[in-house]
C-alpha cells in the first residue's frame, strides 16, 4: 500500500516538473491563429506559442488512448488472442 502511494506521489511530482509548454492546451484553430499573427510577441513570439500549442494538442490527443488501454488492456489482449486463433 505504501509503495503504491509512493509511486503515485512520484508520478505527480514528475508531472509538475514538466515545462509549461507541455501543459499548453489549444485547438488547431487557436494554433493557426497564434502561428500566423505577425504581431504576437507573447512568450517568445509566434513560433514559441505555436510550438507550445502543438505539444498541448498532442498531449490531449494521447491521454484518452492511454486511459482506454489501461482500463481495457485485458479485453484488448483477449481480442488479439481470439483474432490470432481465428481460422478463415
Amino acid at each position: 500500500m505504501k509503495l503504491q502511494r509512493f509511486f503515485l506521489a512520484a508520478f505527480i511530482a514528475v508531472l509538475f516538473m514538466l515545462p509549461a509548454e507541455t501543459w499548453a492546451q489549444g485547438c488547431s484553430m487557436c494554433k493557426a491563429v497564434a502561428a500566423t499573427d505577425p504581431g504576437s510577441n507573447v512568450y517568445g513570439g509566434a513560433q514559441a506559442v505555436g510550438g507550445g500549442l502543438n505539444k498541448g494538442i498532442l498531449f490531449m490527443m494521447a491521454v484518452p488512448y492511454v486511459l482506454l488501454f489501461i482500463f481495457f488492456r485485458k479485453k484488448i489482449a483477449g481480442f488479439v488472442k481470439e483474432f490470432r486463433s481465428a481460422q478463415g
